[in-house]
């Protein structure tokens, strides 16, 4: 077999050209003509129809959370800590004990107020018993000045008649003189035994109220939870000397919190109670929903903005002082979402891809007076791009302002496969959008 000759010029074609020349030469001793390129396969998607949904106008904000009752615990009295009952997020309830202070003080002088109030009980017995004998006396000082009053009268009268001398009258009248003196003076003790017992009972009183004081700060050696809630943090340590304005640690019922939010001067006139208010997370996805419940009608002259306050029901992740970023919802209006992964960004521009049906293709009749075929192409889907103009994002979804109606389907899946007029292939229909909740 002679093998053919290359020239050197061949040696410096490039290789390209050398390929096609070579296909040309197969072709042309195949005697036929290149085939025809074939179209490239529809590219699977899934599209979601077009419709109306609840379109939110909103402004987002940077609040601090608080919890509605909240109790700083501070010693009554001062005293060194000796033991922490309870640990930061343990639940407590209405007088649980959170510390003790050291109560050797207050000990003595619950004990000596006990002394007093003993000696103050032995006097009053005393003076109740000195009343009591004074009165005892005073009957039968009474009961004698009776007896000689009768006992002069009688004498009067006998000597009036002259049966008895004068003197006996003497007598009588001296007794029943004597018998009055000592009516007196026993009514006297018995007035005296009687401020004395008033004076013992106010002396018991006294002695009764240091007792109670000297036994209530014994009590406020141990520290209790006055309201039911949360352990805060604890930041005093056993050994520490607790003095009145010591905070040993805050109770916190946080099952509702409020959202402090300054509201700039001049959005302040669209603010109203119960306008809704979202908490968002990091992805800006709606934590929990709330309403304005306070409108402060003052402006804060540093911020230069309008306190407003809305409550929340705590789902688990809320703290106490934390910051977080709350949506107002101003009004609430029909409009049109589509997904955040529908839209792509070229020079600026935002585009959607929207399912569109191309040419029927007919084998071998005209599409106007063709007859039924069962053999006939379906029609085939392309992507249209389309040119949007979107607002504000909402969720995971975006609000279009034009370039899309109800009715029409978004391409939301292998959106980077796509140029426009790109054939495609339905792989699974997407729900539409939903509205959010108002």
């Amino acid at each position: 077999m002679v093998r053919p000759r290359i020239s050197s010029f061949h040696l410096f074609l490039p290789h390209r050209l050398i390929s096609t020349t070579l296909l040309l030469s197969v072709l042309a001793g195949c005697g036929g003509n290149p085939p025809t390129a074939q179209a490239p396969p529809p590219t699977p998607v899934q599209l979601q129809p077009v419709k109306t949904s609840t379109i939110q106008e909103s402004s987002e904000f940077v609040g601090s959370l608080e919890a509605q009752n909240r109790v700083a615990l501070r010693p009554v009295v001062e005293g060194r800590l000796v033991q922490i009952f309870v640990s930061p997020g343990q639940a407590v309830a209405i007088g649980d004990p959170i510390a003790e202070l050291k109560a050797d003080q207050s000990l003595a002088q619950v004990r000596g107020a006990g002394a007093d109030v003993d000696a103050a009980v032995a006097a009053r017995n005393t003076a109740t018993a000195q009343v009591q004998s004074a009165r005892a006396d005073l009957e039968s000082a009474t009961a004698n000045e009776a007896l000689q009053e009768t006992e002069y009268k009688r004498t009067a009268s006998l000597v009036a008649e002259g049966a008895q001398a004068q003197q006996l009258l003497d007598q009588a009248d001296n007794r029943r003189d004597t018998a009055i003196a000592a009516r007196r003076a026993a009514a006297e003790q018995v007035s005296a035994a009687q401020a004395s017992l008033s004076q013992a009972d106010a002396r018991l009183s006294r002695a009764q109220a240091d007792r109670t004081v000297a036994t209530e700060n014994l009590n406020d050696n141990l520290v209790r939870a006055p309201i039911a809630g949360i352990v805060a943090n604890i930041p005093a340590k056993v050994g520490d000397y607790a003095q009145t304005n010591t905070t040993i640690t805050s109770i916190i019922q946080n099952s509702s919190l409020e959202l402090n939010l300054s509201v700039p001067i001049e959005r302040s006139p669209r603010l109203s109670l119960g306008l809704p208010v979202e908490l968002l997370d990091e992805q800006g996805r709606s934590l929990t929903r709330g309403r304005i419940s306070f409108i402060s009608p003052e402006v804060n002259s540093t911020q230069q903005g309008v306190l407003a306050k809305a409550t929340f029901p705590n789902n688990g992740q809320l703290k106490d002082g934390q910051f977080v970023r709350a949506r107002v919802i101003w009004q609430t209006s029909p409009g049109i979402l589509v997904p955040t992964g529908a839209v792509t960004r070229i020079a600026g521009q935002t585009f959607v891809y929207v399912a569109k049906t191309g040419e029927t293709a007919q084998s071998g009749e005209s599409p106007d007076n063709a007859p039924a075929n069962p053999s006939a192409t379906p029609p085939q889907q392309v992507a249209e791009q389309r040119l949007v103009k979107l607002g504000n994002i909402q969720g995971n979804s975006y609000q279009v302002i034009e370039g899309l109606k109800p009715g029409e389907s978004v391409v939301v899946t292998g959106i980077l496969n796509l140029q426009d007029g790109s054939p495609i292939s339905v792989a699974q229909a997407q729900p539409a959008s939903t509205s959010q909740s108002q």
